[in-house]
């Protein structure tokens, strides 16, 4: 038999030596949860291992990261409810908790590389990514309103403002804002594909971020469309995106590939809240090995194109490729 692909498994070595993916702490990126306080790691039940936490306990989380070979963290704001309003008026105020922690974290731990999100959702009382009036997402009331949101996150100091609201135009008005700021080194990594997901539970009992009503299906992308994502990218290029995404992560393999092949730029994807939940919600009933499947996923999205993965399991996949 002249051919046996079986050859280049016969062992480890060999098997290393043929691989032809490699997943790195250099593509990880670990979200992370804000709050206000001192002190502070509130566990989140759906998802084992992570906390709302406080800017200093955030820290040294970050550092924990850094010294595993991570070099980006992605921030989300636990915002009181008493500060909420329809337009998140506190999302674009110099001493926010975000951009206090964007401060924190930047002067702790200089070289890593701080993401923040850019959308209404955590801050709004409608639990939308958009000014909610007369019952409907106002597109274009919503994109001053992130453009001065992302350019208070550059001026604390963020790296990447990374836009998650699926707003039309968002990506130039927030270019257009971050340069006449004079932020023209700031990158915009959109999240350019975001699907209307039912994956993102966890995420949003974490940020208590859930629409009050309705749902988000009139600006989050249609689970069953993959053409319409190549129409996002395509507009996210021409108005000035640094890097784009897909998100979910495993659900949505094919538009990371076919991101990968119609771009240039750097491809993220995110490991989302739910999938990680499922994965340590079997594990802890003994139904599979969360280590093994932890790496398998993560490699799966670097199979398919991703450069970039965000996961809230980016600090056990450090652990286990520091290992081995």
């Amino acid at each position: 038999m002249l051919q046996r692909p079986r050859r280049l498994r016969a062992s480890e070595g060999i098997r290393r030596l043929a691989r032809e993916t490699r997943l790195s702490t250099d593509d990880l990126v670990l979200p992370l949860f804000v709050r206000e306080g001192e002190g502070q790691a509130d566990p989140i039940e759906s998802m084992p291992g992570h906390a709302r936490l406080s800017i200093d306990r955030l820290v040294e989380t970050a550092r924990g990261a850094a010294s595993l070979g991570i070099g980006g963290v992605a921030l989300f704001p636990v915002i009181d409810e008493a500060d909420k309003d329809p337009r998140g008026s506190v999302s674009s105020k110099p001493d926010g908790l975000l951009q206090r922690a964007v401060r924190a974290l930047k002067q702790a731990l200089p070289q890593m590389i701080v993401i923040t999100d850019v959308a209404l959702d955590p801050y709004s009382s409608d639990g939308h990514d958009g000014v909610l009036l007369d019952g409907r997402i106002d597109n274009d009331q919503t994109l001053p309103i992130l453009a001065d949101m992302a350019v208070a996150q550059a001026e604390a100091g963020a790296d990447i403002v990374a836009p998650s609201d699926m707003m039309d135009g968002r990506v130039r008005a927030i270019r257009e804002a971050l340069d006449a700021a004079g932020h023209l080194d700031v990158a915009i990594g959109s999240y350019c594909a975001k699907y209307a997901s039912a994956f993102y539970g966890p995420f949003r009992e974490a940020l208590d971020s859930a629409p009050r009503a309705g749902d988000k299906k009139t600006y989050q992308m249609d689970p069953a469309n993959a053409r319409e994502a190549l129409r996002e990218l395509a507009l996210d290029e021409a108005e000035g995106a640094d890097w784009v995404m897909v998100k979910p992560g495993l659900p949505y393999l094919d538009l990371i590939r076919a991101f990968r092949e119609h771009t240039s730029l750097p491809v993220a994807a995110y490991h989302v809240s739910g999938e990680y939940a499922m994965l340590r919600a079997a594990a802890e009933r003994g139904w599979l090995d969360y280590d093994a499947c932890l790496l398998e996923s993560l490699t799966a999205l670097r199979r398919a194109g991703a450069d970039v993965i965000f996961s809230y399991g980016a600090l056990d996949a450090a652990r286990l490729l520091a290992a081995g």
